[in-house]
């Protein structure tokens, strides 16, 4: 058995991902890294919004950044987090 820290962990993934924008912001990220200002154009929503957001996913490793001048960058962290979203979605699919 995994110990408890390991479970709550992944347990506040599973959380973050239950979110349909959390969702939408890593469909977007997965097809190319984007800016906060893009996002939230893509997705209909305020850069507040999406900073919120993103501060999330950031915290449990499930995106990341980079600074490009004056521009923070944002992608997915790992393939994990694209296979988590992939494995999700073919579950859906499924008849």
């Amino acid at each position: 058995m995994y110990n408890e820290e390991i479970i709550n962990e992944l347990a506040q993934i599973f959380k973050a991902l239950a979110d349909p924008t959390r969702l939408k912001i890593i469909y977007v990220l997965s097809e190319s890294p984007l800016c906060v200002h893009d996002i939230a154009n893509l997705l209909d929503m305020t850069q507040s919004a999406i900073s919120h957001h993103l501060r999330l996913l950031r915290n449990l490793r499930l995106v990341k950044f980079k600074k490009e001048g004056k521009s923070v960058i944002y992608s997915l962290d790992d393939d994990h987090v694209l296979q988590l979203f992939h494995q999700g979605l073919d579950h859906v699919k499924h008849d």
